[in-house]
């Protein structure tokens, strides 16, 4: 390098994900409308708004299960595009479809979708994900004998057979009772090298479980919160001024 020339930069590292003004309509109906985030690898964004918001509908536009009717959706710099399965391999989804089958045992249907996936050394890996989820005990056993939260922990498992690098998750707390939210628990928390985009309605778990939170409604972003530093008090009621429920707070004196 000749004296007085500047360093050559490192390339720089794209966001887990990037959405560029994203719209999703169907008909006359516009369920997301020109959304854009980005979220950095191994953090973990929460998605939360009532009912209708358009959050599961972001999140199936986040792992290409439905196309934006405008803009972008970018997984690791690279923009998804229909049957292009290299980018999808990078991302695990679990949705209030199981994607799972009946007729087979646990075990078979890990063994199915890792064929799917190309995984290298199938029975290996899906014995790994049913210990990983705790069910290495019901592997032989179908999941339409399964509890909800069974069914659910199975979906995990399924979701986890490629070792995705982001990991969608659609009110993974629904329908789960006291213990297999404990359960849950423990299996997220050894995804800490991962990138987790979760929807919830379940504020306080989601405040304890990430560390961004986008409050959705209408298919907009009304508030974009660091929860790092914002508390579970003080998040609720952003997240109500946010959605409508209450008034913004002023500083200026009633009269």
């Amino acid at each position: 390098m000749r004296s007085g020339d500047a360093p050559a930069k490192a390339d720089a590292v794209p966001p887990a994900i990037e959405v560029t003004d994203v719209t999703k309509s169907y008909g006359h109906f516009t369920a997301v409308e020109r959304l854009s985030f980005t979220v950095e690898r191994g953090s973990t964004l929460g998605l939360f708004g009532p009912n209708g918001a358009g959050k599961t509908t972001l999140l199936r536009m986040l792992a290409g299960l439905t196309r934006p009717t405008e803009g972008t959706v970018s997984v690791d710099g690279v923009a998804l595009a229909p049957d292009d399965y290299t980018t999808y391999r990078t991302v695990g989804v679990v949705t209030h479809e199981t994607m799972v089958y009946d007729e087979l045992t646990a075990r078979e249907n890990l063994r199915f979708h890792a064929g799917l996936h190309g995984v290298d050394d199938p029975a290996a890996r899906c014995e790994s994900v049913l210990e990983t989820v705790g069910l290495s005990h019901r592997g032989s056993d179908r999941p339409g004998e399964f509890s909800h939260g069974l069914r659910k922990r199975l979906s995990l498992a399924r979701a986890l057979l490629h070792d995705p690098e982001v990991l969608l998750l659609d009110e993974p707390y629904t329908g789960l009772d006291q213990r297999s939210v404990a359960d849950l628990e423990t299996v997220l928390d050894g995804f800490d090298d991962r990138t987790v985009v979760l929807t919830t309605h379940d504020l306080e778990r989601g405040v304890e479980r990430c560390s961004r939170a986008l409050v959705v409604d209408r298919g907009r972003i009304e508030a974009d919160v660091d929860l790092d530093e914002s508390g579970a008090a003080s998040f609720e009621s952003t997240y109500r001024q946010a959605i409508g429920v209450d008034e913004p707070e002023t500083s200026e004196p009633v009269r």
